[in-house]
């Protein structure tokens, strides 16, 4: 299993302290667990004992159920106070069905076709096996057990009670449903042994789209083999052309048969024929052949079969899943409206028994109930400072926030940008104007005209966007004493080609050390002076001095100034203004925002939190100070 299948899958966080993100910027759902579909299973299976699993399934769905949320005495009646206002549970569990409802519900279904189809094979997890394989898996990324579930907390937010249920409870569950498909032979691990401890190919790549283009392409790389970079760089469709082509070492049995057929057939400075993989014509370019590593197989046998059995239950679990759905009889009545209404508190029927609605709730606010009494509560500041402000937020103003959302994303018109919003970041209209339009839209109203746009401001904009820039090549480094040992080899060692020499071996930034030092053109007031001051006073060919920007040191090269762009002030004005405003308006909404945070009253018993307003407060240990409170505010 690789590490990033320990990835929840989350839908689209809101970042209330950032209005810029609430233009949708888009999030990656990746997958949860050993499949797309399969995720969670109730604690109380992973050690179900025999008289239970004879038990009526009716008792069995309740038990599940109880199981999978935390007690209702664990999350208290009132779950927050915002400036003397209450946020009760109930409050947050209907705003957790609200926004989570659907999804949750779907992953709830698959739990309980697991649970059941366990039940009836006679399949059972215990929390021995649920606690050997969180140990494995530990042991596999070299760290002690609590170590490893301290990471997944802090870096992917996943609490070791969640871990044990959502994600290594069905894995387990599902390799037992399908051990006849998991055996793994000799020849699978002799061609994983391959794989991982055979010997490999570097190689540069350039991709084309036709057939024609490649072999021209390949003609030119034949003709001069040390231009293969600059060609993969000009001329190449893959994301590895900023790289010069460059790609990670090609292995056997991991790719393409042909692709490794041909890395495999080649020696050092070999060029490959064309190769066609789907709609796409590759050549190859041989940069050096990697040697075996020459661990003995009996060393690593025991890793790769764990690992092959991984593989194969990702590739099977879709398989084992559809032939449960299609054995069972499932009733989806929380995401059909009409079926709603006619079974009120039904959120769904799983071959004939009930999952309701509270139980569906409870599970929300379980998984989500923290970030979304985060969002609640800023929500509850916007709400009560359009109130003290006497502002209202009308249609009229939501619909020109999503006009203006819509030229901002580049749609052709609104009715574009919202089927986008609908069916690429898969949001409800009403969850997007609720959730996305209208703290925008209050922000704005709220900052007034607060936003002042001077005519020096629209000068330096002008000049930054049309005027000149000087082309440079970058060195980065993050120690002054070793940019200033780079600095003397490249006044010793003058010209571009050495230079970027230098780049790829010393700097620290990816993109400059993948380019030998090539950067975008740096212009005027782009937010760097140092920088920039340093860049404008050079002429062509000449080396800067070392220049701290943060805790980076960068050493410049200049190879030109650009021409200005052939516009005047006047013809660009309203455009320079209109994005000026834009952008000091998110400014400024971002800073009347953090204010509205800092004077609050904000108390927070489910994360356990306390804030007194910034004004309220007296530097720590001040006679007359606040008491310490239960937690502090982050």
């Amino acid at each position: 299993m690789s590490e990033s299948q320990h990835e929840v899958a989350r839908p689209p966080r809101r970042s209330w302290k950032r209005p810029l993100g609430w233009s949708l910027a888009a999030v990656a759902v990746v997958g949860a667990c050993v499949a797309a579909r399969v995720y969670w299973e109730p604690a109380a299976a992973i050690a179900e004992p025999a008289d239970a699993r004879q038990a009526p399934a009716a008792n069995q769905a309740r038990k599940a159920a109880k199981a999978a949320a935390p007690a209702k005495s664990e999350i208290p009646e009132v779950v927050a106070v915002v400036n003397a206002e209450r946020i009760t549970r109930n409050d947050l569990a209907r705003e957790c069905l609200r926004l989570y409802g659907e999804e949750v519900l779907e992953m709830l279904i698959n739990k309980r076709l697991i649970a059941q189809h366990c039940r009836e094979r006679g399949v059972s997890v215990t929390k021995k096996e649920v606690q050997d394989e969180i140990d494995r898996m530990a042991q596999r990324f070299g760290l002690p057990p609590d170590q490893w579930l301290k990471m997944l907390e802090n870096e992917r937010k996943i609490n070791p009670q969640q871990y044990a249920k959502d994600i290594i409870w069905p894995m387990i569950a599902l390799r037992k449903l399908a051990d006849e498909q998991l055996q793994v032979t000799r020849a699978d691990v002799q061609r994983a042994y391959q794989t991982y401890y055979g010997p490999a190919v570097q190689t540069r790549l350039i991709a084309c789209d036709s057939a024609e283009e490649a072999e021209r392409v390949r003609a030119m790389a034949v003709q001069d083999p040390d231009e293969f970079g600059n060609l993969a760089k000009q001329y190449s469709k893959d994301p590895s052309a900023s790289a010069k082509g460059l790609i990670l070492p090609i292995r056997k049995h991991l790719g393409d048969p042909n692709i490794e057929q041909a890395a495999f057939s080649m020696t050092e400075g070999d060029i490959s024929h064309v190769i066609q993989v789907g709609q796409q014509y590759l050549i190859l370019k041989c940069e050096s052949i990697q040697q075996a590593k020459g661990v003995p197989l009996a060393q690593v046998e025991k890793v790769l079969i764990d690992s092959i059995r991984d593989k194969k239950l990702r590739l099977v679990a879709d398989d084992v899943f559809d032939k449960l759905q299609k054995q069972s009889q499932v009733e989806n009545v929380y995401n059909d409206p009409a079926k709603r209404d006619a079974q009120p508190g039904v959120a769904a029927l799983v071959n004939g028994q009930a999952m309701t609605v509270r139980e569906l709730a409870d599970e929300c606010l379980a998984r989500h109930g923290t970030e979304v009494l985060d969002d609640m509560i800023k929500r509850r500041l916007l709400v009560q400072a359009c109130q003290r402000n006497k502002v209202e937020v009308t249609e009229r103003d939501m619909e020109q926030e999503i006009a203006r959302a819509a030229v901002a994303m580049g749609m052709p018109d609104v009715k574009s940008w919202l089927r986008e919003v609908v069916d690429v970041h898969k949001l409800s209209l009403e969850t997007y104007r609720q959730d996305e339009v209208w703290p925008t839209a209050a922000l704005k109203k709220l900052v007034g005209k607060k936003v002042q746009i001077t005519e020096d401001d629209m000068h330096k904009s002008y000049e930054a966007n049309y005027g000149p820039r000087v082309r440079c090549r970058a060195i980065v480094l993050s120690q002054l004493r070793q940019a200033q040992q780079v600095w003397e080899l490249a006044r010793d060692n003058p010209g571009v080609e050495s230079f970027g020499a230098l780049a790829e071996q010393y700097s620290v930034e990816p993109g400059s050390r993948a380019l030998q030092g090539e950067v975008p053109p740096i212009q005027r007031h782009g937010g760097q002076p140092l920088l920039e001051q340093e860049a404008f006073s050079l002429a062509e060919g000449e080396l800067s001095g070392v220049v701290q920007v943060g805790d980076k040191y960068v050493i410049l090269l200049c190879e030109g100034h650009t021409q200005p762009i052939d516009v005047s002030f006047d013809e660009v004005k309203q455009l320079i203004y209109e994005d000026l405003h834009e952008k000091k308006l998110r400014l400024v909404m971002a800073e009347e925002f953090t204010r509205l945070e800092d004077e609050a009253q904000i108390d927070n018993y489910l994360a356990g939190t306390s804030k007194a307003p910034v004004k309220s407060r007296l530097p720590l240990g001040a006679k007359g100070g606040r008491p310490a409170g239960p937690a502090q505010r982050s």
